[in-house]
């Protein structure tokens, strides 16, 4: 039994102040709009619809809480970088994500989903700068990877893979499909890592 098996919802936060006390830790995805994040999520979970997925983009406009048992959490993240938002809501997912990212201490890692097609967009690296800060681990899934050809699909891991070296080293990667459930098993071996590593946080619970 894989460490998402039991997912199951758990709650939904709009504001930083409203996020769950507990003292468990949690593991985070994010991604531009379209990437494929939710699908992932349900894809590792085995759940056709536990992660919201639609083909309008921007529909996540919340942190979603998943309740993985053992007082673990999976946590989905607004997606960012869809165009088609008021100012005012996008201000606030910023803010949100930002916030979120930065400052809660029961984050022991992110999942960023970057579209293998179209990887490391500017939205993308912000990403990673806002975690920068923290030391805290980043795992890059290159999702869509069946939309490239076995070749484009390794040069593509290997130009992000350097890339993510030089520039942000507290990263790794991998490609990754829903559609063809490829990469699962290596997501799930860096996710558990995680939540099985110790890691230092303050003894104010949930922040």
């Amino acid at each position: 039994m894989g460490i998402f098996s039991s997912a199951a919802f758990f709650t939904t936060v709009n504001q930083l102040r409203d996020l769950p006390i507990h003292m468990g830790k949690e593991v985070a995805f994010a991604g531009r709009s379209n990437a494929g994040k939710s699908s992932a999520i349900n894809t590792l979970t085995n759940q056709v619809r536990l992660a919201y997925t639609s083909k309008t983009p921007g529909r996540t406009q919340h942190l979603n809480y998943f309740d993985l048992g053992e007082n673990r959490f999976l946590v989905d993240l607004p997606g960012y970088g869809y165009a088609k938002v008021p100012p005012g809501i996008k201000s606030h997912w910023e803010a949100l994500l930002s916030g979120y990212i930065q400052t809660r201490r029961s984050l022991c890692g992110l999942v960023v989903i970057m579209d293998a097609r179209h990887p490391l967009t500017q939205l993308d690296e912000q990403m990673l700068e806002w975690l920068k800060p923290t030391g805290k681990p980043v795992h890059v899934l290159l999702s869509k990877s069946d939309k490239l050809s076995r070749q484009q699909a390794s040069l593509t891991l290997d130009r992000v893979r350097l890339h993510l070296a030089k520039f942000f080293p507290f990263c790794s990667v991998q490609l990754f499909s829903s559609l063809k459930k490829t990469g699962m098993d290596e997501a799930e071996e860096v996710i558990a890592s995680w939540f099985s590593a110790d890691f230092q946080t303050k003894k104010t619970p949930g922040q």
